[in-house]
Order: C-alpha cells, then sequence, then structure tokens
C-alpha cells in the first residue's frame, strides 16, 4: 500500500527522533490493551482492503477515547531521503509525508515511528473522528507496544501501513519491498492527541503511556 499525497493530550518534550530499541515502551502491556479490543463497534461506514486486489475486511471500530483497527503492516518508507528509503531500496518511493516535521522537512520514516491512515471517503474520515497528523497511536504485535505518532495518509480504501521505523521495533522487517507482515497487528488511534513536535519519538511514548493507561480505565 503506498501513500499518495503529502501533504499535542500530549506533554512536549524537545527531543530529536533516535532509532527506537525493539522493546515494549513504556508501562502498558500489549495483553491489556488487546483484551479491550476484542470485539468492534463499527464506525466506518464499510470496510477497508489491505492490498490491492485484496477483499474489503478491516471495519474502523470505535471505544471511548479511541478507535481502532486490526490489519497488516506495509512498510511505508516516503519521506526523508536516507540509507533505508530511497529511490533505489523502495521502488515506489515519495520525498514527502502529509505532515511535516517542526521545520517544515518531511518525516524521517526510517527514524521515526508513524502510522498511515486512509484519506477521507464515504468510507470513514479519520479527522472528523478526532485523528489528525501527530495523533498517538500504540501499535501491537506479538506482545510488543510500539508508541507512534499519525505521519502519512494513504489511498483512501486501503488501511493497514506504518514507518520502517514502527515495522523494526516491532520486530518486523522493515524492507519496504519484501517486508511487512500479513495480519496479526492492532493499531489503537487516540482520539483528540496530538505530539508537538510531530518529530519527537520520545513525547510521543511519554502521551501513549498516559492516553494507554486512561483508555484502560474509560473501557
Amino acid at each position: 500500500m503506498r501513500a499518495l499525497v503529502p501533504v499535542a493530550l500530549a506533554p512536549v518534550l524537545l527531543a530529536v527522533a533516535v532509532p527506537p530499541a525493539v522493546a515494549q515502551e513504556g508501562g502498558v502491556g500489549a495483553a491489556a490493551l488487546l483484551a479491550k479490543v476484542r470485539s468492534c463497534t463499527q464506525l466506518s461506514r464499510g470496510k477497508y482492503r489491505t492490498d490491492d486486489g485484496a477483499r474489503a475486511s478491516v471495519p474502523v471500530c470505535g471505544m471511548r477515547g479511541a478507535v481502532f483497527w486490526k490489519a497488516d503492516l506495509d512498510i511505508d518508507c516516503d519521506g526523508q531521503v536516507s540509507r533505508q528509503c530511497n529511490r533505489r531500496t523502495d521502488p515506489y518511493f515519495q520525498p514527502t509525508t502529509a505532515y511535516q516535521k517542526a521545520n517544515g522537512q518531511h518525516l524521517n520514516p526510517a527514524l521515526l515511528p508513524y502510522v498511515v491512515v486512509p484519506l477521507p471517503s464515504r468510507i470513514w474520515n479519520a479527522a472528523g473522528a478526532g485523528i489528525r497528523g501527530g495523533g498517538v497511536v500504540a501499535v501491537i504485535y506479538r506482545g510488543r507496544v510500539e508508541y507512534a505518532v499519525v505521519g502519512d495518509q494513504g489511498p483512501s480504501d486501503l488501511i493497514g501501513e506504518a514507518s520502517y521505523a514502527t515495522a523494526r521495533a516491532l520486530g518486523i522487517d522493515p524492507d519496504p519491498v519484501r517486508g511487512g507482515v500479513s495480519g496479526g497487528v492492532t493499531y489503537i488511534l487516540f482520539k483528540d492527541s496530538r505530539v508537538r513536535p510531530i518529530e519527537s519519538h520520545r513525547a510521543a511514548v511519554v502521551a501513549g503511556v498516559g492516553l494507554a493507561k486512561r483508555f484502560l480505565r474509560a473501557n
């Protein structure tokens, strides 16, 4: 799945994004979060496909303070050029992201954990549900929790994409051509949250832990 266009309830910590360690972040366990998202109250009018040509099977679900979906994880390598993400490593590479850093530069997918949300459509409008650029996301895979931000937008009918750095932190092959995983990934997006600056992964983790704890109490 490719992003098509270029386009904080969070403590503000000024920090340069650094490669995240492959480990659970914060004090909220994956099992506790997953226990809250076993059933789906569907918000979207329809369902999304995970890949071109696939059956539309993924709804966007709503809960108090968050939305979530369960899908695959395709690698988004769009944004700042790096050794990992460029036109040589990714034939679909684009040097832009929907949201930019405080200095106006596009996000660095090799360093910053971020998630791609679908462009607005009749299926669902992320912004209308309180999900905007810089919003905090808990991404869960095989017992690991990685906090990320909403950093890019993708096709209006596809879902299940995150940055190179997100995949790497979750122990998923981050290669933009052969990497990713075909399922088993849960994305919990916290409504009306925002990290400033968007490129501060440390701020996303601090905010994410607090929001995750609030989510567990509210649901």
